[in-house]
Order: C-alpha cells, then sequence, then structure tokens
C-alpha cells in the first residue's frame, strides 16, 4: 500500500522477498551520470566563499565590504557583515526554491531525464552570466539562472538515483549525488586558491568554469533512459519493463514490476499530488519532507562550507592560508562521503544519523570554547589554537560526511509513494534551498552578533534533530521503494496517524 493508505489500486502485498537482480554496469554508469549533477551543487557552494574573499572582486562589486575588510583590527566578526554580500550568495537559493516546485509537474509529467536536462541548461546560462558580469544585476541575474539549475537538478537527481538503484543498494548508489557535491566543492576550493593568484580577472574564470559540470550534466541527461517507474507512470508499459529487466540483469522482474504498476495506478488516479501529500495517510512522508532538508542546513555545515574563507580570515588565518583550510575541509568532506557509502546499506540510516549527530555537536561546542576564551574581537588566535580550530571544524565534516549530509537527500528520496513522490521531493529541495537562503543571508549578521555563540546556537539545533531521528525515523534499510508504506504501519508513533 502507498504512503499508508488504503486507497484501492496502491501496492497491497509485500513483495520485496521475490525481488530479483543484481548490479549492473547500465545502473552504475547512469547512476553515476545523473549523479554528476550533484556537482553543480557543490561547486556552486564551494565557489561563493573563495570568490567572495577575493580582493579584486570585491572591489569592482562590494567596496564597501572592501573598505571594512581593511579595518579588519576594529571587529574581527563584523567586518563582513554586508546584506548585499549576502545577497550575492543567497539570491541563487530562493530562485532555486521556486525551480524546485516548477519542476515537479515537469518531473512527474515528462520524467526525471527532462528535469536533468533542463537543469544543466539553466546552469550553463548562468555560468556565462557570472562570468563575463559586469555590474551587480547581471551577477544576481547569473546567481538567479543558476539557482533554477540547482533547483530542477536537485529534484530530479536523487529521484532518478533511489528509483534506479536495486534496493540492496539503494542507499549506496543513491548517495553518489552526495559524493559529486563534496567533489564540486573540494574542485571549487581547489580552484579558488589558483585562481585567487590571478590579477585581476580570477574571480571571473571561478565563477566561468561552473560551466564544465553543467556541460557534463546536461550532456549526459541527453544520453540517460529514464526511470522504469518514470515510464510505466506515463504509461509506457512495455517500455518500463524491458528497461527494468536491462538495469537489474534478468527477466525475473515480476515482482517488482508489479509493484511500479501498481503504484502508478494510484499514481495517475491522483491529479494534485502537493494537494494529497496534506492528507493524513501521507503526514509521516510530509514530515520528513520538511524536517529532515530542515535539520541538514541547520547543522551549520552550509555557513562553514559558504564562507570558510571568510570564516578563516575572521580568526586571523591570510589569505592563502584561509583558502588553504577550506579547502582542507572540502577534501575531508569529499572523503568522509565514502565512510556512508560503505556502511549505509549494512548498518543502515538511524545509526549512522545519530553517531554523526554526536560528533558534530561535540566539535561544535570545542570550537565554540575554543573561540570564546581564546579569540575577542580584536584579537587573533595564536598558530596553535589557529590549527586545533581547523582540525577540530574538519572533525564536525567528517562527521556530516558520513551522516546528515548524504542521508539528508537520501532518505526523503526514498520513502515518497509514486503517487506524490515528484511532490514530495519537490518539497524536499524547497525547503532545503529555504533554510539555506535563509541561514546564507543570516549568517554574517549572526556571526556578528553572537559571535562564538553562533557554534552553540548550530549544536543547540543538531541536540534536537539526533533526537528526533532517534524518536521519529524508522529505518529504511533494506526494504523496496514502492513499499515504504508498510515501514510506517509498524512504527511505534507514525502507525496511529497514517492510517486513514
Amino acid at each position: 500500500m502507498a504512503g499508508g493508505s488504503f486507497t484501492t489500486g496502491a501496492v497491497t502485498k509485500e513483495r520485496a522477498e521475490q525481488y530479483k537482480g543484481r548490479v549492473t554496469p547500465y545502473v552504475i554508469v547512469a547512476c553515476i551520470v545523473a549523479a554528476t549533477g550533484g556537482s553543480l551543487f557543490g561547486y556552486d557552494i564551494g565557489i561563493s566563499g573563495g570568490v567572495t574573499s577575493m580582493d579584486d572582486f570585491l572591489k569592482e562589486f562590494f567596496p564597501a565590504v572592501y573598505r571594512q575588510k581593511l579595518h579588519a583590527h576594529e571587529n574581527n566578526y563584523c567586518k563582513y557583515d554586508n546584506q548585499g554580500l549576502a545577497a550575492f550568495t543567497s539570491s541563487l537559493y530562493i530562485a532555486g526554491l521556486i525551480a524546485s516546485l516548477m519542476a515537479s509537474p515537469v518531473t512527474r509529467k515528462y520524467g526525471r531525464r527532462a528535469s536533468i536536462i533542463g537543469g544543466g541548461i539553466s546552469f550553463l546560462i548562468g555560468s556565462a552570466l557570472n562570468a563575463s558580469a559586469v555590474n551587480l544585476i547581471m551577477l544576481i541575474l547569473g546567481r538567479v539562472m543558476l539557482g533554477f539549475g540547482i533547483g530542477f537538478g536537485n529534484q530530479a537527481i536523487p529521484l532518478y538515483l533511489s528509483e534506479m538503484a536495486p534496493t540492496h543498494l539503494r542507499g549506496g548508489l543513491n548517495m553518489l549525488f552526495q559524493v559529486a557535491t563534496t567533489l564540486g566543492i573540494f574542485t571549487a576550493n581547489m580552484v579558488n586558491y589558483g585562481t585567487q593568484k590571478i590579477k585581476p580577472w580570477g574571480w571571473r574564470l571561478s565563477l566561468g568554469l561552473a560551466a564544465v559540470p553543467a556541460l557534463l550534466m546536461t550532456v549526459g541527461g541527453i544520453f540517460l533512459s529514464d526511470t522504469p517507474n518514470s515510464l510505466i507512470e506515463r504509461g509506457l508499459m512495455e517500455k518500463g519493463r524491458k528497461l527494468l529487466e536491462r538495469i537489474r540483469g534478468t527477466n525475473e522482474v515480476d515482482a517488482e514490476f508489479q509493484d511500479m504498476v501498481d503504484a502508478s495506478e494510484l499514481a495517475n488516479s491522483i491529479k494534485h499530488p502537493f494537494r494529497n501529500i496534506l492528507e493524513r495517510r501521507y503526514r509521516p512522508e510530509l514530515v520528513m519532507a520538511i524536517f529532515m532538508p530542515t535539520f541538514q542546513i541547520l547543522t551549520g555545515i552550509n555557513s562553514i562550507l559558504f564562507y570558510a574563507p571568510v570564516l578563516f580570515q575572521s580568526m586571523g588565518f591570510g589569505g592563502d592560508a584561509s583558502l588553504i583550510s577550506s579547502a582542507l575541509t572540502g577534501g575531508v568532506l569529499a572523503g568522509s562521503t565514502f565512510i556512508s557509502i560503505a556502511t549505509v546499506d549494512k548498518l543502515g540510516r538511524r545509526v549512522l544519523l545519530v553517531s554523526g549527530g554526536a560528533q558534530m555537536i561535540t566539535c561544535q561546542v570545542i570550537v565554540a570554547i575554543i573561540l570564546g576564551v581564546k579569540f575577542g574581537a580584536d584579537q587573533e588566535l595564536s598558530k596553535g589554537f589557529s590549527i586545533l580550530v581547523v582540525v577540530v571544524i574538519c572533525l564536525f565534516v567528517v562527521a556530516f560526511g558520513w551522516s546528515w549530509g548524504p542521508l539528508g537527500w537520501t532518505v526523503p528520496s526514498e520513502i515518497f509513494p509514486l503517487e506524490i513522490r515528484s511532490a514530495g521531493q519537490g518539497i524536499t529541495v524547497a525547503v532545503n534551498l529555504l533554510f539555506t537562503f535563509i541561514i546564507a543571508q543570516a549568517f554574517l549578521a549572526l556571526l556578528c552578533s553572537f559571535k562564538f555563540g553562533i557554534f552553540l546556537f548550530f549544536a543547540g539545533w543538531i541536540t534536537i534533530m539526533t533526537i528526533f531521528v532517534y524518536l521519529f525515523l524508522p529505518e529504511t534499510k533494506g526494504i523496496p521503494i514502492e513499499e515504504m508504506s508498510f515501514m510506517w504501519r509498524k512504527h511505534w508513533f507514525w502507525k496511529r496517524i497514517c492510517v486513514d
């Protein structure tokens, strides 16, 4: 039964033990190509923080920030507090929020592949506008186009990965999106380290190179097939079955195919998925669609990744040292994601989320204590404490990389029944980008107001989200994507909610 409902036409039998198949080269290649879209998101997160710490960029578009930067001795925490600079970073995310909701009907009606291609094209246009910008309007227009690209890509790609992957390896293959995201962040940090030495146009190269992953995503999307679930939902039964046989490497796909057909019948009977997802029977999925991406952003990770060079410069690191430190955090994040890939389908989602949360809380508190005791508004950290801060931040990033980083995308993408899947993923992406926008817009002001307390602020949220997962998120490991409704009906809390 889909979504915990008792509606005729939904999946009514648990057939997981009848699923056949293996991981085929076709699935691996298709998932790698699709996940490349995650590098767009990652590259932008990494590139923004580095570019906004480059003097040539600041002198061109934000001269007031450049003048503040020259008076670093006045207040370390507040020298980058400028709403125009924050708007440059965060405008992309409000555009992405709008685009993710627009992408939902496109993804449902025309398939996951169409949204992937559309997102890539939009990102190419945005990259060109940013690289050639001659004024702030052109710069922010480019960011808006990048936002549309991310909105479409982030809405379609996690769905694509979850639907293509076999049940027993869905978590690992879905995390290819996060791997690509973290590699994009690391690549951006390394690009920034090189281009900040190119005077006075290095920032243009940093922004323009976003076209490379965009081109890979667009061209790759053209050659991808759609998912069997999407083909069946759109009435292409025979084509969907043949693709399912191809990606599973066997003709014995009757059980999985029947689940998809049952789910598609209910999906096609629902004309307004955004309205239907508000119904009581879909309450668990709606709660997760809102809270998982909210909590992912409230770990504080985006603040560290967006503003790592700014943050490290505020702590007294020189320009080169701050970019090297942020490149280090990007590399650590990319590497730690592989820990999750290796363990998520063995240990499960809950173990990684809870253990990662505990480590992140510890790291945030340690950084707050060091900054509170040793770092004032007008002084620099000693070399020893500076290194310690970087080490602890890296440990924080490692924990995020094996827990909330990949699983903040993986869990929502695998829990929605087909009839609300595009709408659910649209809400997930929209909420993620909304809170990304809020934190990006507010972080510099929060840093100025809270000072070292900003790390305690995020530690408090991580405590709340860790308790939430422990109490309310059932384990999704090994459950077929079309049979997730049975999971909610067995959970101690949700079984009281999702039954009509």
